[in-house]
């Protein structure tokens, strides 16, 4: 008996049934899993790398916008303090008598001033808002009184007190205007 009890290469020693599997059947069976895995981890980097991608296009986007923003309205503080100048002159052009000869020349001085301070103020796109006869726009204007008129619309723009200005199209000051009432 001893010998029925040896075991044999072909036998299993605790006579239990073992199953051979081949190594490719066992590959098979999981690597769809962890291929699928494997893929759905790829799409999900993917996806956040084209996310990424896009913030970072869109804050470049914002920061040549804030850039160039920066560069349109960095006068906007200096052209405010130039401006009180401007209607100085355009005052003491109202105050001259232009038919006396003495003060003719300085007329002649001052408006040549005012010409070339107006240029080169449209020269860094800072343009006057001179309203009369148009609507009166509150964004644009501000209303100093109201008279009555009857040549005019009512919300008509009379008199500007002191022009408005822009600055690339934003508003650095607005006019200063009479506005006609209905009657």
């Amino acid at each position: 008996m001893s010998s029925e009890t040896e075991n044999r290469p072909d036998e299993n020693p605790n006579n239990e049934e073992t199953l051979s599997v081949a190594p490719e059947a066992t590959d098979s069976g999981a690597a769809p899993s962890v291929d699928e895995k494997l893929r759905s981890e790829l799409e999900s980097a993917n996806d956040q790398v084209l996310r990424i991608q896009a913030e970072m296009q869109n804050v470049r986007r914002r920061a040549q916008r804030d850039v160039e923003n920066a560069h349109k309205f960095a006068l906007d503080k200096f052209v405010s303090g130039l401006l009180p100048v401007v209607d100085n002159l355009e005052r003491a052009l109202g105050t001259i008598d232009d038919d006396d000869a003495a003060q003719k020349s300085v007329s002649e001085g001052l408006q040549l001033t005012l010409k070339s301070f107006v240029d080169v103020l449209a020269s860094f796109k800072v343009l006057q808002v001179n309203p009369v006869g148009e609507p009166f726009d509150a964004d644009w204007h501000q209303a100093v009184s109201m008279l009555p008129n009857e040549n005019l619309e009512p919300n008509s723009v009379i008199d500007v007190f002191q022009k408005g200005y822009t600055l690339h199209g934003r508003l650095v000051r607005p006019a200063m205007v009479t506005v006609a009432k209905a009657q």
